[in-house]
């Protein structure tokens, strides 16, 4: 009959179970609870960054339901991030995979949440002029969201009365190229794309990331002595690296050696999306690439398809497009599209012979609030099942919005633009259910 006579049966039967949790009559009894354990988080012997309040009755928690995301009868409650003081020795920068210039923060070791936080991003030039963050301050640091450690800003009555406003320098940490800044942008970057040592390993490691190629053993230590040794310019020549070679590698013995060629060689068969995730196309992640995998099918289709064509693309903006066009129009990266299709690398998707078949052929759908009589996964299936293509976000290329109960924005944004708008029983009725 509730949450917690639940819990009190796990115990019984033997279950590890948390003995912190308690049933509290009101409000009042909720916020103490949570002020107790605001204060005491660290009396446990792990890490806690908040707490989770249920209605305790069954009848309630079915009463309220779910969103398509999470249950209407819970809520979670984040502790503000710890913050602690330490000394900003100096400010780095680093070059990234895609030229970004970042300020980071070189600090004195502090303990925070559980963690010895030793660096913290500073975002951008902006920022730092921002919060007025100078070399030798004492500053304030916490970790957001209890993750990422950043800094707050300086403790303005310990500064040394000779601290400078620190200057972003004017050339790339890594290769010496003056740095860039286009109009509106708030980062600095490397114009030198391929002849930055910082860009090539990160865009190397990028590649062989899990999200990406999934090469196992090449991670950021062995990319950068491959770049080194001059064996790799580009994600490209990670395929012509030999067994020799790699024996010159410091810690490269025969098991090793085995193991990275072997995930050399089975990465030649991902699919074509992953592939375009390691390319360091401009605003292409995982989903984008999917979706131009899903509509396309081969790279080559992709690097002849004009602008148009691939802002056609539902889910596909026209800043995404005019990136993707201008990347397959590069002379370099069309030498390296070539050198990995040489190597054997997998360019092109098996597609389903013909069009879609289903009642929903070629329409494209989006599907916002709650189903009776499936779940939202369960909706998206029978749609492409129906040969629908299912879109995460409304724009004048969807075809019509499945609208449930407690539709999210959505709903406002499909009347915003004119989109067709059906409820459970009419998605039903076009999926042939109804």
């Amino acid at each position: 009959e509730s949450h917690s006579g639940f819990l009190q049966w796990c115990r019984d039967a033997g279950l590890p179970v948390p003995p912190q949790g308690e049933v509290r009559e009101d409000l009042d009894g909720v916020i103490a609870y949570i002020q107790k354990w605001q204060e005491n988080r660290h009396s446990v012997d792990w890490e806690i960054d908040g707490v989770v309040v249920k209605v305790d009755q069954i009848a309630l928690q079915d009463e309220l339901g779910a969103t398509s995301h999470a249950p209407r009868w819970a809520v979670a409650y984040k502790f503000p991030p710890e913050e602690r003081t330490t000394l900003l020795k100096k400010i780095d920068v680093h070059t990234g995979r895609t030229g970004i210039v970042t300020p980071f923060a070189v600090l004195e070791p502090v303990f925070i949440s559980g963690v010895t936080v030793t660096t913290a991003t500073l975002h951008n030039e902006d920022e730092v002029k921002r919060k007025d963050i100078r070399e030798g301050d004492t500053v304030i640091v916490r970790r957001a969201g209890d993750v990422i450690p950043e800094v707050v800003g300086p403790v303005l009555s310990t500064r040394a009365p000779k601290a400078k406003p620190w200057r972003f320098p004017k050339k790339c940490p890594s290769c010496g190229t003056p740095l860039a800044r286009k109009e509106g942008e708030a980062y600095w970057r490397c114009p030198n794309k391929r002849g930055c040592p910082s860009q090539n390993v990160e865009w190397l490691f990028a590649f062989a990331s899990r999200g990406a190629m999934d090469i196992e053993g090449l991670g950021y230590k062995t990319g950068l002595l491959l770049l080194d040794m001059g064996w790799v310019k580009d994600p490209g020549d990670v395929y012509s690296l030999t067994r020799e070679q790699l024996a010159q590698l410091p810690g490269f013995a025969d098991k090793r050696i085995d193991n990275l060629l072997s995930a050399i060689e089975r990465s030649k068969d991902r699919p074509i999306w992953r592939l375009l995730v390691g390319l360091n196309i401009p605003h292409v992640g995982t989903h984008v690439a999917q979706v131009l995998a899903r509509e396309f099918g081969s790279i080559d289709a992709i690097a002849k398809a004009s602008v148009e064509e691939i802002d056609a693309v539902p889910e596909i903006g026209p800043e995404i497009a005019r990136s993707v066009y201008e990347w397959f129009h590069d002379r370099q990266n069309r030498k390296l599209i070539e050198k990995l299709r040489k190597a054997g690398i997998r360019t092109a998707d098996e597609k389903p012979e013909g069009p879609a078949q289903g009642p929903l052929a070629g329409k494209t759908i989006v599907i916002t609030g709650s189903l009776s009589s499936m779940s939202r996964d369960e909706a998206s299936r029978a749609a492409q099942e129906a040969g629908a293509r299912v879109a995460s976000s409304v724009s004048k290329k969807t075809d019509f919005v499945v609208v449930g109960e407690n539709p999210g924005s959505k709903a406002a944004q499909a009347e915003q633009v004119g989109v067709e708008m059906i409820d459970e029983q009419g998605f039903l009725r076009r999926l042939g259910r109804g």
